[in-house]
């Protein structure tokens, strides 16, 4: 080997081996073995969403926003975005080869060396150099950075992790798009419910407030007595007024998931009260890796930021580039084709290095350390949080069964104790108050018992959107 390449080579490799050493990353944390209750390897993310609702409208519903919505839109164009960067990347490993065609003219000093080298050249008998002197070309143009270092290549495959994980978030937002509509339709359902409470009882208070009526013409009840009642039936008229504004608000809010204009949402309005929640088995928390949507495109984005380490690593290392040309090239366009005379080519291999000021390719190198401690900590988070809200929606699930029996046997008790108080009111054995307090008691009793019955449904609703379900 010539002792000119021995010099560059040796200070090539010298500054390689001054590359700093990748960091250390901390062991991630080991999943607990169960949800605080017996292992059980059934896990209801399997179940489709279809088989998971049995509400027919609900279904419908959910259907139509997988088709409209615009926020999941969004989210595969991004997949889209994501998918053409692979391409780009896939291409800085090939060679790039071009093709161009040029005309120029030159005029140089006569007594210079190069316009003394044309006057006395003579191409052939007869074809004299021409002044100015032409210079035309048709050519071919390659150039290749050979990818020694695997730099080209792992930035390809960060690429790659980042597409699927845009695929993963396109399936977190459907598994969230999914649990927002149902709970929507719940929250619906349950403000009809309310709604018809509300007329019920108002209906009761305007009953009891024409017998106060009577009773005062009877001169066995007071002014005062009639105004509390009156005063009774309109908080409640404005009550469902109320109601009525959230039901359209509620209306339109699922309008908007489904990516259409204000319409009446189509539902049973009836059977709220008869709705069951959805069996639930959460199966073990392993099974959140594969599941949950978010968890694995973490994963992979920690996976891209590792690959994004390496990538930042190799820029420390020598480069070898090679570039290659081919084409005509003539001083006059007859004699462009004229072979071999007109042919040109050229072929040059490059190796180099940072040797000074490498301060750019340090910052780099580690903006994508603390990229990529940045995305173990964001991996962690996300299992811990996965955890977390399915071992709340489980516990949710538990008191909320024992809060609503206990509930039920309370409106039950209130809605005797609204017979009892109007029987003894006319008998005048109790006075007004006690009846105007039954009552409200009695209305109040009855909206959360509503309330605890959807807090019952969101619940299964949220338990099967944070095990992962709703995407497969």
């Amino acid at each position: 080997m010539s002792y000119k390449y021995i010099v560059p080579l040796g200070i090539c490799l010298a500054v390689a081996s001054c590359t700093p050493a990748l960091a250390p990353l901390a062991e991630t944390k080991a999943v607990p073995e169960s949800f605080g209750k017996t292992a059980d390897t059934m896990n209801t993310s399997n179940t489709s969403w279809r088989t998971y609702f049995k509400d027919p409208n609900l279904v419908n519903l959910i259907d139509t926003a997988l088709k409209n919505n615009q926020e999941l839109q969004i989210t595969l164009q991004e997949i889209e975005i994501a998918k053409n960067d692979i391409r780009v990347k896939k291409g800085l490993l090939l060679p790039s080869v071009g093709i161009g065609a040029g005309a120029g003219v030159e005029k140089v000093g006569r007594y210079t060396s190069q316009g003394a080298g044309d006057a006395t050249t003579e191409i052939k008998p007869g074809i004299e150099t021409p002044d100015p002197l032409g210079d035309f070309k048709i050519a071919a143009y390659a150039h290749w950075e050979v990818d020694i270092w695997k730099k080209l290549r792992n930035s390809k495959k960060a690429a790659v992790s980042r597409y699927l994980a845009t695929v993963e978030g396109k399936n977190f937002v459907i598994t969230n798009l999914i649990s927002e509509v149902a709970e929507s339709y719940y929250e619906l359902l349950a403000l009809d419910s309310q709604l018809d409470i509300v007329k019920q009882n108002i209906t009761l208070q305007s009953n009891a407030l024409e017998i106060v009526k009577i009773q005062k013409e009877a001169s066995r009840a007071t002014e005062l007595a009639v105004q509390k009642f009156q005063a009774e039936v309109m908080a409640s008229k404005s009550m469902e007024f109320d109601i009525l504004q959230s039901i359209k608000e509620t209306e339109n809010k699922i309008n908007f998931l489904l990516g259409q204009y204000p319409q009446e949402i189509k539902r049973d309005k009836s059977n709220f009260m008869d709705l069951l929640p959805s069996e639930v088995n959460s199966g073990i928390p392993s099974q959140l890796l594969a599941n949950r949507p978010d968890v694995k495109q973490a994963e992979l984005e920690l996976e891209a930021a590792k690959l994004d380490v390496k990538t930042a690593r190799a820029e420390f290392y020598p480069s070898l580039d090679i570039t290659a040309s081919v084409g005509l090239n003539a001083f006059k366009p007859a004699y462009l084709f004229t072979l071999p005379e007109s042919l040109l080519y050229s072929l040059a291999g490059d190796i180099a290095a940072p040797l000074i000021n490498r301060n750019a390719i340090k910052a780099e190198y580690s903006s994508a350390n603390a990229r990529q401690i940045q995305a173990l900590y964001n991996y962690e988070r996300t299992i811990l949080n996965a955890y977390i809200e399915v071992s709340n929606q489980l516990s949710k699930i538990s008191n909320l069964e024992k809060s609503y029996d206990l509930k039920s046997q309370q409106v039950s008790a209130l809605n005797r104790s609204i017979d009892v108080a109007g029987d003894l009111f006319k008998s005048a054995r109790v006075d007004y108050f006690e009846v105007l307090m039954t009552q409200r008691d009695a209305l109040e009793s009855k909206l959360e018992l509503i309330d605890t019955k959807k807090e019952q449904l969101d619940a299964s609703v949220f338990v099967y959107r944070d095990l992962g379900g709703g995407w497969k």
